[in-house]
């Protein structure tokens, strides 16, 4: 225990560390894309019932409680909808209950957003980030549709109810579980151990798992990003509707309720943003750490970061 004042990782790793984040800052400076900072602490938080949120209060008489964000999105997007142009922010984000070899709770992410940017472009652009930070081939693209048919064995988007709870025998209380739990315990145990080494793109998703995505002929348009079987990245051709984003946070707050899930309040200010006037767009968040470690070759992500919540 009296080594607890040590950082996990060893100076030569945080050296690296350093040099990855320096090249990231001057891939995005090469490109004319303006890092931003937004709050960590806001009054609202995502509702998406897959986000475990951490809250916080301040230490004293005042007893407001605030969210600390998982993600900066919706401050970037009010960003966007007055007028930034291409944006990207490097920093902390912090989600509740995810402690293990690739999770902490702390994490730095990288989110940027791209107007005028198709899915295809992004995926262009994420493949020239990857080839500056590690040694890496062109990504290969490929369909959750096809990925889930060939290694669990049933069509995601025309299977029934039953036939989920039937193919996912390891999840506790399936027959209780809605789609979307079902498809994402399917994706999770069948389909991303089976993606592969390199860099696979994944898209085409279940409208059930849209999140803050468009959707088109019921596919989300979203993409997720893994390189030797690892996920480190989430984009989406993002949503600029604003009824309809009101209509996913009512949704997702139902489901957390459901769940027994705190709900945060409604994200008024980004509606308002998205009523204002969002361009069109794609946006991808990526954790930095697992970049690290798939840079360095780590197998936890304790040897990439300083102080991991044991230590913090």
């Amino acid at each position: 225990m009296s080594e607890l004042w040590r950082p996990s990782a060893t100076l030569v790793a945080l050296r690296h560390r350093a040099a990855i984040i320096a090249k990231l800052r001057h891939f995005f400076a090469e490109r004319d894309v303006l890092e931003v900072s937004t709050p960590i602490m806001s009054n609202s938080g995502p509702r998406d019932p897959h986000l475990q949120l951490v809250q916080a209060s301040f230490w004293a008489e005042d007893q407001r409680r605030f969210f600390l964000q998982p993600s900066p999105e919706s401050a970037m997007k009010r960003l966007l909808a007055a007028g930034s142009g291409p944006i990207y922010q490097l920093g902390p984000a912090l989600r509740a209950a995810e402690r293990g070899a690739r999770h902490n709770p702390e994490f730095t992410m990288l989110e940027w957003y791209r107007p005028g940017f198709t899915l295809d472009a992004l995926m262009d652009e994420v493949d020239d980030l990857l080839r500056l930070c590690r040694d890496a081939a062109k990504g290969r693209r490929t369909s959750y549709r096809t990925e889930f048919v060939r290694h669990a064995g049933l069509d995601p988007f025309a299977a029934t109810h039953e036939a989920l709870v039937g193919a996912a025998p390891g999840l506790a209380d399936a027959n209780n579980s809605s789609r979307d739990q079902l498809l994402d315990f399917l994706f999770t145990a069948r389909v991303e151990p089976a993606l592969g080494d390199g860099v696979v793109y994944v898209h085409g998703f279940p409208p059930e798992q849209a999140a803050m995505a468009q959707i088109a002929q019921g596919v989300a348009q979203r993409i997720e990003v893994y390189v030797n079987g690892l996920e480190l990245a989430n984009g989406y051709l993002e949503l600029t509707d604003e009824a309809e984003q009101r209509r996913r946070f009512e949704e997702q707050g139902a489901r957390r309720r459901q769940r027994a899930q705190a709900v945060p309040p409604m994200d008024e200010p980004l509606l308002m943003a998205m009523r204002h006037g969002l361009p069109a767009m794609s946006g991808i968040a990526m954790g930095v750490d697992r970049l690290v470690m798939l840079a360095l070759g780590a197998s936890k992500i304790d040897e990439v970061i300083a102080f991991p919540l044991e230590r913090a």
